[in-house]
This record gives C-alpha cells, sequence and structure tokens, in this order.
C-alpha cells in the first residue's frame, strides 16, 4: 500500500541579530507514491547524524578587555515515523562535544522517554554518543518528546551545557475514521422542499488532524427505496449535514428511507484513504395531506386471470340507468403493470375488479391500488362538488405451488456424435419459484425417444447410455430432442418440463454405399452403353464426398472386361473394356470411398444385366428374360416344380378311380336304379346338414331277413279314412337269424359315439319328434285299425312307383 508522504528538507539561514547560523526542517508534499517501508527509511535517513553541543565563545572589546558568552544553539527537532518495523534499537542521531579530543567524555539524556515514564524508550551509548530509539512508536499515544542530553568527564564534572531534544512522532494514515453511531435515525415531514435539513452524521479521525490523514469527508453510497428517484437526499461533504435535494416524498408510499453513509479520510481520496460506513434511517413524517377514503379489500391465487377479486360499491342518487348515474372506474396508481381491470355491472353500477394478467406471490405479496370513480356524464355548472370520488382497494395475493422452472427451455448443447456411455453432457436444473418454501426439485425423463440418456434424480446432470448416433432416425437436422421433468415435494406436487436439444456434430463413421445396385448394357459395347454410378453417404459434409470409385485388383476378371471413368465429385461412369460381353448376369465388386478424414471405404457390388440389345440400344425380348434374371438354375428348378405339381395330381385322379371302383363292387341295399332318393320329400329335421344324408348307400346291404325289424300284421291299415275296395293283402318275406350289416354298421356308430372326446360327460335326450308341418301326404297320425275287413286301400294302387317300391320291400310282393 502506498502513501502520498512529505519530504523533509533541512534548511541553513543566518541570524541577523547574533550573527549565527539557524537550522531548521520544512517538509514539501510529494507529487509522487511511496511504499511505507521506503518513505520510513526516507525520513530516518534524512534526520541529521551528528549534533552538537554549542560552542562557548567570548566577545568583548579589545580595549576594555570584556567578554560576553554567546547564547545556546537552537537544536532542531528530531523526527521519528510511528509503527516503524526496525529493526530495533534504531540510531537517530549521535550527540558530540568538542572536548572529547582533550578529555574523556560521557554522555547521557533525561526526560520523558528515557528516564522517565515512559522510560526505555530512547537510550544513548555513554561513550560514542549514538541516541537510539528502541521500539515503534504510536502517535495516537504519544505525538512528542521533550529530551536533555548532558556530557560530563569521567569525574562527573559538568563539561558542556545541557541541549534541549525534541522528538517529534510523524503521523501516519494507520487510522479509519470512526461515526459516533453505526446507525443514525432522522426525520423529516413528507412534502418538504429541497434543501430541508435531515440529520447531520458524524466521524473522526484519529490521525493528525492538521494533515490529510486527519481530514474525514462524507459522501451517500446508496439509497433504498429508490422511489420516487435514487437521489432524494444529499450530504455536506465536509460537515456531514444531510438534506432533501428533490421534492416529492411521500409518506403514504414511501414511509421510510435507508441511506449507506461514507466517510474518507486523506480528504476523501479514495485511491489513498481508509473508509468507513454508517447507516442513516430517515423516517418521513405524516402531514394532513389525504382526505379520508373508502377501501376495499381482496384475494387473489397467483398465476389466475379472469377472477374477480373484489366488487366496488358506490351510490349516487341520480336517476338510476342514465348517464349521470352510470359509473367509471379507473385503477390511477399501484398497478404499473396493468395486473388488474375494472369493469362496470350494468345492473347495479358496483365496479368488477378484475385479474387480467397473473400474479406472481414471490413479486408482489400485496396490491394497493388507488382507484377513481366518476359519472359518463360531466357535472352540471355551478356544483360545488368533485366530479370524482377516490377509493383504495387493498389485494393480498396467494402463495399456490408453482411447477420448477427451467432458466434455458429448451436447452441447446454441442457434442461430436460417437460420445461413449456414461459421458457427462450437462446439467439441466430447473428452478422453484417458491422460494419462501425452500422445496426439493427432483428430476425424471419424460421423453427419449433413442434411450440415449438418463438424468440425474437429484442435481438434473444429464449423462449418456450409449453412443450418440447423428445418423438415427431420431435425429432431425442434426438435432435430438429429450424432454425431462422437474417436480417438487409441494402439496399438490407440481412439475415442469424442460426439452434438452442436442446438437450432434458430425464425424466421419459411415462408408458410402454404391447407387445403383443394379443396371444392364448390351452385350456389344456401344457408344451410349454406359452406366452411371454414385454414391451416398449418411454422414454429412465435408465427410462425403468426392468420391473415389476404382475397381479391386482381385477377380483378375472385373479388370480385364470393365473400366470405371471419372464424371464429376459424385458420379462416375462403368462401361465394358472388351467389345462383347456373353450374355448373363455379373456381380461387379467396386470399392468406393469418402473424402473424410482419415476417409472411409466400402466394397459394393453393382449387378449387371448383360443382354443383347436392337439398333437403338434397347434389350430385346430375349435380353429382358436375362435382365429378369432367370438363369440356367432358375429355369431347372421351375421344371422341377411343374413336374412335382403334374405327379401329385396324377396319383390323385388315380385313387379316386380306385376308390370308385371299390364302391362299385360291394352289394346295395337298393338298386341304385331304382334309388329315388333325390325326389323324397323331407319332413324331418333331425339336425345336422347335408352330411346326414350324403353317405354311400352301398354300404347298407340287403339284409336277409327283416322279421326283426317289422313285426306286424299284414298289410297296411288306415283308420282315418274309409277305405273304397277290399285290403290288398301282400306276402311277409322270410326271416334272417341276425340283423346282418345294418347291426354292424349301428354298433360301429355307438362306439364312435362313446369314444368321441368332444361328446358332453353326461346323457342327452335327443328331440326327433318334429317332422315338420304341410306334407303333401296328408295325416298319418295313426295307422293301426282294430279291424281290416272295413278298409278299403285300393287307393293305394295309384300312389305310383315310389309307394310301390315300398310295398314290396315290407310286403313280399314282386315288382311289375
Amino acid at each position: 500500500m502506498s502513501r502520498r508522504i512529505f519530504k523533509m528538507l533541512q534548511v541553513t539561514a543566518p541570524h541577523f541579530i547574533h550573527c549565527r547560523m539557524w537550522h531548521d526542517m520544512i517538509y514539501v508534499v510529494l507529487s509522487f507514491q511511496l511504499g511505507i517501508e521506503e518513505m520510513l527509511s526516507r525520513v530516518w535517513d534524512s534526520q541529521p547524524r551528528v549534533i552538537k553541543f554549542p560552542r562557548r565563545h567570548q566577545r568583548g572589546s579589545s580595549a576594555s578587555g570584556l567578554r560576553r558568552q554567546k547564547r545556546d544553539w537552537v537544536i532542531p527537532p528530531i523526527n521519528v515515523p510511528e509503527n516503524s518495523r526496525g529493526p530495533f534499537p534504531h540510531m537517530l542521531v549521535r550527540i558530540r562535544s568538542d572536548q572529547d579530543k582533550d578529555v574523556g567524555i560521557r554522555y547521557s539524556i533525561t526526560g520523558a522517554g528515557a528516564d522517565q515514564p515512559p522510560s526505555g524508550i530512547y537510550n544513548i551509548d555513554p561513550i560514542s554518543g549514538n541516541m537510539f530509539v528502541t521500539q515503534p512508536l504510536d502517535r495516537e499515544e504519544r505525538a512528542s518528546f521533550h529530551l536533555r542530553a548532558h556530557a560530563v568527564d569521567m569525574n562527573g564534572n559538568q563539561v558542556e551545557n545541557p541541549i534541549d531534544l525534541y522528538i517529534y512522532v510523524i503521523d501516519m494514515n494507520d487510522n479509519r475514521p470512526e461515526f459516533q453511531n453505526q446507525v443514525y435515525n432522522g426525520s423529516v415531514a413528507e412534502g418538504s422542499k429541497p434543501g430541508s435539513s435531515v440529520m447531520q452524521v458524524t466521524a473522526t479521525d484519529s490521525d493528525d488532524s492538521t494533515t490529510a490523514n486527519g481530514m474525514v469527508r462524507y459522501r451517500i453510497l446508496s439509497q433504498t427505496p429508490h422511489s420516487p428517484i435514487p437521489n432524494m437526499f444529499t450530504i455536506n461533504s465536509e460537515t456531514g449535514d444531510i438534506v432533501t435535494v428533490a421534492a416529492g416524498l411521500d409518506r403514504e408510499k414511501v414511509s421510510q428511507y435507508t441511506i449507506i453513509v461514507q466517510a474518507t479520510d486523506m480528504e476523501g481520496n479514495l485511491n489513498f484513504g481508509l473508509s468507513n460506513t454508517a447507516t442513516a434511517l430517515i423516517s418521513i413524517t405524516d402531514i394532513n395531506d389525504n382526505p379520508p377514503e373508502l377501501t376495499f379489500s381482496g384475494e387473489v391465487p397467483e398465476n389466475k386471470v379472469n377472477v374477480v377479486v373484489t366488487n366496488l360499491t358506490v351510490v349516487d342518487r341520480d336517476q338510476p340507468h342514465s348517464p349521470n348515474w352510470n359509473a367509471v372506474y379507473r385503477i390511477v396508481s399501484g398497478d404499473p403493470s396493468g395486473h388488474f381491470t375494472i369493469r362496470t355491472n350494468p345492473i347495479t353500477n358496483e365496479g368488477m375488479l378484475t385479474v387480467v394478467k397473473p400474479v406472481d406471490f414471490e413479486m408482489n405479496r400485496a396490491f394497493m391500488l388507488t382507484v377513481v370513480v366518476s359519472n359518463q356524464a360531466h357535472l352540471a355548472s355551478g356544483i360545488q362538488s368533485s366530479l370524482q370520488s377516490t377509493a383504495g382497494v387493498t389485494i393480498s395475493v396467494q402463495d399456490v405451488n408453482e411447477p420448477p422452472v427451467f432458466p434455458v427451455n429448451p436447452k441447446m448443447i454441442r457434442f461430436e456424435e460417437g460420445v461413449p456411455a456414461g459421458t457427462t453432457l450437462t446439467v439441466f436444473a430447473a428452478q422453484d419459484p417458491d422460494h419462501f418454501i425452500h422445496q426439493i426439485v427432483r428430476y425424471s425423463k419424460l421423453s427419449d425417444p433413442a434411450n440415449w440418456l438418463k438424468i440425474n434424480r437429484t442435481n438434473g446432470q444429464i449423462t449418456t447410455m450409449a453412443l450418440l448416433d447423428r445418423e438415427s432416425v431420431y435425429v432431425k437436422n442434426n438435432v435430438y430432442e429429450a424432454t425431462f421433468l422437474a417436480f417438487d415435494n409441494g402439496s399438490p406436487q407440481a412439475s415442469g418440463t424442460g426439452t434438452l436439444q442436442i446438437y450432434l456434430i458430425d464425424v466421419n463413421d459411415n462408408a458410402p454405399v454404391l447407387i445403383p445396385r443394379e443396371a444392364q448394357v448390351c452385350e456389344r459395347a456401344r457408344p451410349n452403353s454406359r452406366i452411371n454410378i454414385t454414391a451416398s453417404d449418411a454422414d454429412a459434409d465435408p465427410n462425403v464426398g468426392p468420391f473415389v470409385f476404382e475397381l479391386p485388383s482381385f477377380p483378375a476378371s472385373v479388370r480385364r472386361n470393365w473400366t470405371i471413368s471419372r464424371l464429376s465429385g459424385d458420379y462416375a461412369q462403368l462401361r465394358l473394356r472388351i467389345p462383347y460381353l456373353e450374355m448373363g448376369v455379373y456381380e461387379i465388386p467396386i470399392i468406393v470411398s469418402d473424402s473424410g478424414n482419415p476417409p472411409l471405404s466400402n466394397r459394393s457390388v453393382i449387378r449387371v444385366k448383360v443382354c443383347p440389345c436392337d439398333d437403338n440400344g434397347d434389350c430385346s425380348a430375349t435380353g429382358a428374360v436375362a435382365a429378369a434374371g432367370l438363369g440356367t438354375g432358375a429355369i431347372i428348378a421351375i421344371l422341377i416344380c411343374i413336374i412335382i405339381l403334374l405327379s401329385m395330381v396324377l396319383l390323385f385322379v388315380v385313387w379316386m378311380k380306385r376308390r370308385e371302383k371299390e364302391r362299385q363292387a360291394k352289394p346295395l341295399l337298393i338298386d341304385p336304379e331304382d334309388d329315388v332318393r333325390d325326389n323324397i320329400l323331407k319332413y324331418d329335421e333331425e339336425g345336422g346338414g347335408e352330411e346326414d344324408q350324403d353317405y354311400d348307400l352301398s354300404q347298407l346291404q340287403q339284409p336277409e331277413s327283416l322279421d326283426h325289424i317289422i313285426n306286424k300284421p299284414a298289410g297296411v291299415r288306415r283308420v282315418d279314412e274309409r277305405p273304397v275296395i277290399a285290403e290288398s293283402q301282400y306276402p311277409v318275406r322270410p326271416t334272417l337269424p341276425h340283423p346282418g350289416d345294418i347291426g354292424d354298421f349301428i354298433n360301429d356308430g355307438l362306439r364312435a359315439a362313446d369314444n368321441d372326446p368332444t361328446a358332453p360327460p353326461y346323457d342327452s335326450l335327443l328331440v326327433f319328434d318334429y317332422e315338420g308341418s304341410g306334407s303333401t301326404a296328408g295325416s298319418v297320425s295313426s295307422l293301426n285299425s282294430t279291424s281290416s275287413g272295413d278298409q278299403d286301400y285300393d287307393y293305394l294302387n295309384d300312389w305310383g312307383p315310389r309307394f310301390k317300391k315300398l310295398a314290396d320291400l315290407y310286403g313280399g310282393g314282386d315288382d311289375d
């Protein structure tokens, strides 16, 4: 630290009365800066090295022989800076007598600071006369010392008259100004004019007040609040008097100001002076400047709009629902941001104070509005009354739990693709607007299409779980987006979302791919028989084209039959090197390299179909077959498939023929020529479908005897109709001792039904009694008759061949 110091100069001037030389020290302010150590060194080094006792001269007249002793010398003061760091003891001056050459001299000093309290500060070497200071000095404790120097011989006889030594402690700026009070209280009436005195603050400095070290100056550092202007007060820099500097003090708006006052020594020089601060509290006293007003109050939750806070009521004795009665409300103060508006209820004339802009509890806990009410019509002339009335409205804001907010949303970061898993990308932290509740915010992942990221639940740190790939389908325009959720522990819980956008910088991690993968050329080389090829690279510039196309050296037939010529940076031409190439499909490998650093290469294969061409260079029909890729192997495979299909069809036909022969070899129960089943009317519905009737009738062989089935008297009788002719007698066929094939058929069906795994686990009655309606044969409700003689069955002969076959079967008669 450096300080501005004083330079000490020694001045010598003649004494005009006594013709002696006078010595003294003067101080000159230096314009340059010195360090403390250098300054102290210069001050000490500037001290006189030797102080001699004054000589004893005799003056007289040569005639009379009279002599007169000369008066003592005035010894210049000795200056010692305070707060010196030594080393100690430090030599100040040397006391010397001119008689030390003749006799032995012993020196001593006396006075306060030497042999009197505070003793021991100064001492002197009795032999050499060197005078020392033994410790640092503090000017604030003692500013000067008065010592006397003595010179005696070895016997203690005085050799020289004692001389006075004055030692002054040079002040250093080592003390800050100190205010008498840390907090000052003052007051001023509202509406005071500029220049009105408010209060005075005082600070003192223990340093020398006659120098800049102790000269204090004042200034105002800050004023809170800044209403109506930031500098409502000023302070006298020398006296510390605080006065108003502007009008506009209003206790109803600001009831107290807090002012920070700074006191600085070195005459207020902030570069070299030491400073201290104090607080001045200025209270604004009230004056009767406001008439009584009606006040209203209401509450509104934060972040809500279109909410009616309160209704303002007025009384107007004019004609209701007229311009003289209709009230107009205006907010004149207290709502600079326009959070509220007032609409007039046309029926009640009340003012509906409504929130139109969300309010924030953390920003404003309450609003104090001033509302002016007037009529639509002007007040009649000559009426001694105000056109408008004023009302105060106090609105309290209710705190609600607000969701955490991401300060930067969306947040964009940049990273190279291919960042390994576990890499920390950023910290995506949200802030809770509810500062006064001190809630805990936690994080979770809401949307991560590629599942690349994870977020620390506590601090919002984003790290990778997989490699970031710019060529992924989830990356759009080099940007990958993920959405995260921040939620607090409030009641109810509130949450907010933030979007993180990762701009992926491309690296060369994709080799180019050849385009096209298939082409065709003429079997004979033509000028226009060339294939234009290019490449596609999923990377971005500069890791793409221009591409390099080349044919591999193996197999050798590739370079022998084909050649590649470069067209431009991204295109090349593949053409035949030889004049003729046999028709077929050729797979030609091509190596494609990009321009990345380092470049990546890919060995791609293009299928070239060589075909015969017409005069226009187009493939002919034969060439089209070849172009379709139907080689010898494919044709052979197709022929084999056709032969197998034909063989299967032939085998199926043979099997069907053989089965038909087996059916014809079995005897039938009924002659196929007499089978009129397709003309039998259906009278019964016993379940099933056509499969119940479509069975092989050849299996029902004609039984040898039907006595076990039909055991009835000869003839068929009807009792519901009187017969006309005599009853015909039909012979009964002989019976057989066993049921034959029908029994076997029934037993097989029974066994199949018992072993059916899909049958229900219980017996059930199947109902077959429904035989339909509308029979053309009439009623057959009774086929039994008590007497056969009185029945006439001759009409049965007219029933046709259907009934005749049945009569022959059961009556035993022959066919006519």
